[in-house]
């Protein structure tokens, strides 16, 4: 039996906001924070290769959105 502990420890760190962009793959579900409140969720379509803009596509059919790290907005994994 593991340690609650350790359970909740990457549960938390799951859910951790994501500060390097670039480590994002397209494909990967996300949500978009802004002033802790999630303005956007979708899948990543591409991270450009500075790392500070991402595509992201919503679930439902609609163009891809594009965010940017200079807007203040954080990026966790869904």
């Amino acid at each position: 039996m593991k340690a609650r502990g350790a359970v909740l420890s990457r549960r938390i760190a799951y859910t951790a906001t994501v500060s390097d962009w670039g480590t994002l793959e397209a494909g990967e579900m996300v949500e978009i924070l802004k002033h802790a409140h999630v303005v956007a969720a979708g899948e990543v379509e591409e991270v450009s290769r500075s790392g500070n803009v991402l595509w992201l596509v919503p679930p439902s059919p609609s163009d891809a959105q594009l965010f940017m790290k200079s807007d203040g907005v954080q990026v966790r994994r869904a």
